[in-house]
């Protein structure tokens, strides 16, 4: 098994959320929910951020160009693989061996869809002979998060799009549809797998988050550092609906920036003075 490198410890990134503020937690007491209804009900909002991406896609085309790595892309609960097409082929556009996933729609959580998700990083890994890079929408992005912990050796990264990283699904609104598909406690659960979701795996973590989210509550798309595994984590956030993060023009800004980083030499995103007004602040864990 490769040896994993060593990355520097860093701070929280300015504007992350520290969850591990014992005096917040004492004062503001959060308990878990899902995002407020009219929230859901605004995410046909969504329509218009594709719009945006599709008028911004010139100006995308000169964001950093990558280095050819393989990028792999999970789409969220009940998605295919269209979802995350014009992502891919922007990512193709900037030099990226982008690939969809070989799973179909994405409804079941089980041995099955995991031993599939794993044989696919190993082929990409094997056929380009590098790290490949993972990039998960909602619960994509958690599956994306849990085979960084089964295959970290092959892993150059995770970018996680409003995934309810918690093993609380009070977070998400379509937990009940979740359940109806796979019970209550998923087949990898029940085997000891896939619980301890908010613990990063031992690879740079990316999660990009909203505050307008209507499917799955910001917070429970947060990163405690506290609960990294020995490799940076960081929270970014951006304007836009859960749906349409997967095609959001800022969500596109960072994660070219985070896949265009030099393998090993992870540093916070830090958005350049024209873009900032895309990235406002997580100055709060309760805010």
């Amino acid at each position: 098994m490769a040896t994993l490198p060593t990355y520097r410890e860093f701070p929280p990134m300015p504007g992350s959320i520290v969850v591990n503020d014992e005096k917040s937690r004492r004062e503001v007491p959060v308990e878990p929910r899902a995002p407020h209804p009219l929230l859901a009900l605004s995410e046909g909002r969504a329509v218009f951020e594709f719009g945006a991406f599709f008028a911004s896609r010139a100006y995308l085309s000169t964001l950093p160009k990558g280095d050819g790595h393989s990028v792999m892309t999970l789409p969220g609960f009940m998605a295919t693989n269209s979802s995350t097409g014009p992502m891919r082929r922007l990512l193709k556009s900037l030099g990226y061996d982008a690939h969809g996933w070989d799973s179909g729609r994405n409804i079941r959580v089980n041995e099955e869809l995991v031993t599939k998700l794993e044989d696919q990083i190993d082929r990409l890994f094997e056929t380009s002979g590098r790290k490949i890079s993972l990039v998960g929408w909602s619960l994509g992005g958690v599956l994306a998060r849990e085979l960084a912990k089964l295959r970290p050796e092959k892993v150059r990264l995770v970018i996680s799009l409003g995934s309810p990283i918690t093993d609380d699904r009070a977070h998400t609104n379509a937990s009940r549809l979740f359940e109806f598909f796979n019970g209550s406690e998923p087949e990898e659960i029940r085997d000891g797998q896939f619980s301890g979701l908010d613990h990063a795996p031992p690879v740079p973590t990316t999660s990009i988050l909203t505050k307008t989210d209507g499917v799955v509550h910001w917070r429970g798309s947060v990163q405690d550092p506290a609960k990294a595994s020995g490799a940076p984590t960081e929270n970014i956030r951006v304007f836009a609906s859960h749906l349409g993060l997967g095609v959001n023009p800022s969500v596109m800004i960072a994660m070219a920036d985070r896949l265009a980083q030099p393998e090993g030499e992870w540093a916070p995103f830090k958005a350049n003075p024209f873009q900032s007004w895309m990235f406002p602040k997580l100055a709060t864990a309760w805010g």
